[in-house]
């Protein structure tokens, strides 16, 4: 994805304002470990410009689209690396995830991605979104990314957030299954309209995890929807961002994304702090109701892939709009908990539906095992767009 370092690539992080006259001299720490390991990269792929949005078009390069459908978004701000790895051009791709942007285009794609515990995955430079901001592996197959995980996950000194690695050979855990695990599945999160041919298709797909053994209970887990908290840390890092360009340079911008950084100057540092407030109110929450479950699952997204070239499907120019269509995602960012979508069907026009499993923080074994598992029991995963 064109926001990570890559030594003697461009980065251009999807932007016209980034000088790519610079010495490209470093690899971020994942793309370091993956070449360790003898990874061959192939490319960078597209992103909206740096990652701030769901749908992944950028003034750069152009409207990404939708293997699945042409006429559609791929979802963002990993778009080009869910549309690349359903297209088949590729086996691997990273995607980063400040908002859900790996699980957005993995359920708009129909392909597999996990954002780890926050930490987990050691990341360079730290985001100018925080620590709302992962990086984690997307992939065809949950199998293929549970051996990047084994990775990326390994150590390096220049994160200084990361956690101490420990170790954990993910792919050995895979073959433990389901049977006797906690499952808490939010339909709505109690508040969300999901489109009816999604919540068919998860319902579904909580219905296997059951047959192979968990114990699964429907259940809101409480919380308010916390896009305002998320909004005002999110707008605070792209004014520290892009708050101090001058003006030929802020002219190269997106539009939509230079009108959320002209709004995100009105913000106060009360703001700032009372959404830090409210965000450990979350997390508090959340850890609390985890306690319960080994698991919560909702849909990846209320909605299938919507026209390409638009924020959002009900106001493509409304810079405000595109967190009210991924309510499923962004607490989860908030809270830091791992996080992976993966396929569970398709609607009547033919679009990928995503479900969305979360877990305890710190424990991404536990999401991996149970998304392995229930790939194993379906064939969501092996099928491919027509004519790729």
């Amino acid at each position: 994805k064109d926001l990570l370092l890559v030594r003697g690539w461009k980065t251009l992080r999807g932007s016209r304002t980034v000088d790519p006259d610079q010495a490209w001299d470093q690899d971020a720490p994942s793309v370091a470990r993956l070449r360790e390991c003898g990874a061959v990269l192939l490319g960078a792929t597209t992103t909206p410009e740096f990652g701030w949005k769901g749908v992944t078009d950028s003034p750069l390069t152009g409207i990404t689209r939708n293997p699945w459908n042409l006429e559609c978004t791929p979802g963002g701000s990993s778009g080009g690396s869910s549309a690349a790895l359903a297209a088949g051009y590729a086996p691997l791709t990273l995607g980063t995830d400040g908002g859900g942007s790996i699980r957005i285009p993995a359920g708009f794609t129909g392909i597999f991605g996990h954002k780890p515990s926050f930490g987990r995955v050691p990341a360079w430079p730290l985001s100018p979104f925080g620590t709302v901001a992962h990086v984690g592996p997307m992939t065809r197959s949950v199998k293929d990314a549970v051996l990047m995980m084994n990775v990326i996950s390994q150590p390096d000194a220049r994160d200084w957030h990361a956690l101490p690695y420990d170790g954990t050979d993910y792919a050995a855990r895979m073959k433990q299954g389901v049977k006797g695990l906690k499952i808490a599945f939010s339909p709505r999160l109690g508040h969300v309209d999901v489109d009816p041919e999604i919540a068919r298709l998860v319902m579904e797909a909580v219905g296997v995890l059951g047959e192979l053994g968990a114990i699964v209970e429907e259940v809101d887990p409480g919380f308010e929807d916390p896009a305002a908290c998320f909004r005002t840390l999110w707008w605070s890092g792209a004014r520290a961002l892009l708050g101090r360009l001058p003006a030929d340079k802020k002219a190269l911008l997106d539009p939509a994304l230079a009108d959320v950084v002209t709004q995100a100057m009105a913000l106060t540092l009360d703001d700032y702090l009372d959404a830090v407030k409210a965000r450990g109110a979350l997390g508090q929450h959340m850890r609390q109701f985890m306690s319960r479950y080994d698991l919560l699952i909702t849909p990846t997204l209320p909605i299938p892939a919507f026209a390409a070239g638009k924020l959002a499907p009900e106001a493509p120019d409304n810079t405000g709009k595109w967190v009210n269509w991924t309510p499923f995602s962004y607490p989860f960012n908030l809270t830091q908990q791992p996080a992976a979508s993966v396929p569970c069907g398709f609607t009547a026009s033919g679009l990928p539906a995503g479900l969305h499993i979360i877990g305890r923080m710190f424990d991404d074994a536990t999401v991996l095992v149970t998304s392995r598992a229930y790939e194993r029991a379906t064939n969501w995963h092996k099928q491919k767009p027509v004519g790729f």
